[in-house]
């Protein structure tokens, strides 16, 4: 179950990417609803949508947390 979250949240965040303010929201939610070790992965996809779109780097205050 958990792993299905994961990878539903990517799909939400692959989607909201054109919109940095949504794409942070989303972020925010997915920090908070997956376990540590899925955050960790989840900032390995992050990082390779900031690379596509250089101005969603605002959603890395998120996490740090």
């Amino acid at each position: 179950m958990a792993r299905a979250m994961l990878d539903y949240t990517k799909t939400v965040l692959k989607k909201v990417s054109f919109d940095a303010t949504l794409f942070c929201k989303e972020v925010q939610k997915a920090v908070q609803r997956l376990l540590p070790y899925e955050v960790e992965e989840l900032k390995i996809y992050i990082f390779s949508l900031i690379q596509q779109n250089p101005e969603l780097d605002k959603c890395l205050i998120y996490l740090k947390a």
